[in-house]
């Protein structure tokens, strides 16, 4: 990334220190130096049996089978505060920006059926964290299209269109646990969403310089930067110039998205203190974010944004790129728009509305 309840939003932004890479990158625990403590022994068991549902989930480069919740004390850690306190827990994750502009890789420019089994999956996810905290836990999806929107040639109507859905399909859907926020709620009413972009990058984005230094010499953001600088030359559909012209066009823009993703972050820790930062990106052991994978795909960094759902006979669903799907299944209507493919080798081609 709701018209379920959501958070309330304080009406300016407070001024908070710039983090060194913010949600793009690896940011690293910030505050005093030395050793953190850990949760009490008391409520260790509960950070534990938490941590535990989302590990299945983890979304990383260097994810590995047998995972135990102990390997990640920072997450411990910051799990400790609401457990200790008996409250809900809360869990940010920015993402859900708008469809990816290229024809090639999405059905259009709404969610569709990946958004729709990625938002089900996180409010079961909450459901499940529930059992072993019983005050329960929500996902603030923190949509921020509007932050890139003139980075990644979208324009803010379509974005808020995408949003606007995405609220609307958590309430047909149900999904009690899941909030929205984005830059519609900052900074307050009068503004344009250009004043707004400007307004966080000045008061929150690292610098240009900083980013570039710790790409050099930080392999977790430099796989980070290759990464935004594929999907945005991936999402070009159009460019007047050369192939080699585009590709540092997208270089260049790939560390604006850092920049602003920079910004965000530090919006979002405002205005939700105290969270548990998801990531949609793969993380390391050791950040302070944790990367969730929301749907199968056979790309790590593959999003319901930036693809469509292939529904196997067997049941199983995967993201991949339209094109592909394409060649493989058969399009299904839900509510008389592009949902998602299924593959039925014994199916005709035309396509059916569910």
């Amino acid at each position: 990334m709701l018209t379920t309840p959501t958070s309330p939003v304080r009406p300016t932004d407070p001024v908070r220190p710039t983090s060194p890479i913010g949600p793009a990158g690896p940011i690293r625990p910030t505050g005093p130096t030395g050793p953190h403590p850990g949760p009490p022994a008391g409520h260790r068991a509960v950070c534990a049996a938490v941590l535990a549902e989302l590990l299945p989930y983890r979304r990383a480069l260097d994810a590995g089978r047998g995972e135990r919740p102990d390997a990640f004390p920072v997450q411990l850690r910051q799990l400790a505060e609401p457990v200790a306190a008996g409250q809900p827990i809360v869990f940010t994750l920015p993402g859900f920006p708008c469809k990816s502009p290229n024809p090639a890789k999405v059905l259009g420019h709404l969610p569709d059926e990946g958004e729709r089994l990625a938002l089900r999956f996180l409010d079961a996810l909450c459901a499940r964290v529930e059992a072993v905290h019983p005050p329960g836990a929500r996902v603030v999806i923190c949509s921020d299209g509007h932050v890139f929107s003139d980075l990644i040639g979208v324009p803010d109507p379509a974005i808020d269109a995408y949003a606007d859905e995405l609220r609307a399909l958590i309430r047909a859907e149900g999904l009690t646990r899941l909030d929205v926020f984005d830059l519609r709620e900052v900074y307050g009413d009068g503004l344009s969403y250009d004043e707004r972009r400007a307004l966080a990058e000045a008061r929150h984005a690292p610098s240009l310089e900083s980013l570039r230094s710790l790409t050099r010499s930080d392999e977790p953001t430099r796989r980070l930067y290759q990464g935004i600088t594929r999907f945005l030359f991936e999402d070009t559909a159009a460019y007047p110039g050369t192939r080699s012209a585009l590709q540092r066009d997208c270089r260049r823009r790939a560390y604006g998205v850092m920049r602003r993703s920079g910004a965000w972050g530090g919006l979002v820790a405002a205005h939700h203190p105290g969270a548990f930062r998801l990531s949609i990106h793969p993380q390391p052991r050791g950040s302070a974010k944790f990367g969730i994978r929301l749907l199968d795909a056979p790309d790590v960094w593959l999003t319901p944004w930036h693809s469509c759902v292939l529904e196997h006979p067997d049941g199983r669903r995967e993201l991949m790129h339209r094109a592909d799907a394409e060649r493989l299944g058969r399009l299904v209507l839900r509510g008389g728009r592009p949902s998602h493919f299924v593959a039925d080798q014994g199916l005709s081609d035309d396509s059916r509305d569910c």
